[in-house]
């Protein structure tokens, strides 16, 4: 288990993150979300041990987190960095000679992740050589090679088509089920929506909501509603029974008010619309992370 425990940083007049706390879990994956700002990546190099917090403790299977975790922790960071000039070979066995890979397990690793990523014919090639989207996934071969317990993943979608996203989703869907401790770190709230167990939602360093993913939905999910329709329906966003509206062409979806009965705002809505369909919806974590980070700044 990973702890993290009344975690504070500071830097002179900023506070970067402010008071928060989680826990990761093996074999579960945990969602640090959150806008550009909100304290996402000062808390992972916290973790990391690149920095020290002003206050608060990180315990990492039961010890204080410390430098002798290094080769335990895997991490892929949002600024990719790699030796362009230097072929994939080169670039990975350089990397993992830092982690104390024997040369032999690391060529045998790297054909393996070669082979699965879709990309074994660009062994020698040089990183310069190779399109963006195949430059990430040798990063996330270096994050991955050395077969860490906790892995920390930045926004590790970041630049790959549908295809390629999809790859990377099902190799991260293997450390899952092989019981490691997995932080993703992402703004693609339908990714996050679809990988995470547990969440922490952040904003301006301070914790805005954290738990378990589905019993948030669920308690966000009470009042919306899903209608299709004929007809103008501008005047649904000024409506008093009306929290929040997403309005298209034919459909739209409404966040009621907590006393607002659905059957009450159709009878209403049905005086200047043709509705064809009426139904209640989950809200998306996309639809939350809007709601929460938005009242979370008017506060």
């Amino acid at each position: 288990m990973l702890f993290v425990e009344n975690l504070v940083k500071e830097y002179k007049n900023i506070t970067a993150v402010d008071d928060i706390s989680f826990s990761v879990s093996p074999g579960k994956i945990f969602g640090l979300l959150g806008p550009n700002g909100a304290g996402k990546t000062t808390t992972i190099r916290t973790v990391l041990n690149i920095i020290k917090p002003t206050s608060g403790t990180i315990t990492f299977e039961g010890r204080p987190i410390s430098n002798d975790f290094y080769n335990l922790i895997g991490y892929l960071p949002e600024d990719r960095g790699l030796y362009k000039k230097s072929k994939v070979i080169d670039v990975v066995l350089y990397f993992a000679s830092i982690k104390n890979i024997d040369r032999q397990a690391a060529l045998s690793g790297l054909n393996f992740w070669l082979k699965k990523l879709g990309i074994e014919n660009y062994r020698d090639k040089k990183i310069e050589e190779l399109s963006k989207g195949n430059q990430q996934k040798i990063q996330f071969i270096i994050s991955v090679l050395h077969d860490p317990k906790l892995l920390i993943l930045d926004e590790p979608f970041s630049g790959f088509d549908p295809i390629n996203q999809q790859i990377i989703k099902e190799a991260i869907l293997t450390f899952v089920s092989s019981g490691k401790l997995i932080i993703l770190s992402t703004h693609q709230m339908e990714t996050a929506e679809k990988l995470c167990s547990e969440i922490l939602l952040l904003n301006k360093g301070k914790e805005v909501r954290k738990g378990n993913l589905a019993s948030i939905k669920k308690n966000f999910g009470v009042n919306n509603v899903k209608i299709e329709f004929e007809g103008e329906p501008s005047f649904i966003t000024s409506m008093p029974e009306v929290v929040s509206s997403d309005i298209y062409s034919t459909y739209a979806e409404v966040h009621l008010k907590e006393d607002v009965k659905p059957a009450d705002f159709l009878s209403k809505i049905s005086q200047k619309l043709s509705v064809s369909h009426f139904s209640g919806i989950e809200s998306t974590l996309n639809k939350i992370f809007i709601d929460l980070i938005n009242k979370s700044n008017n506060q």
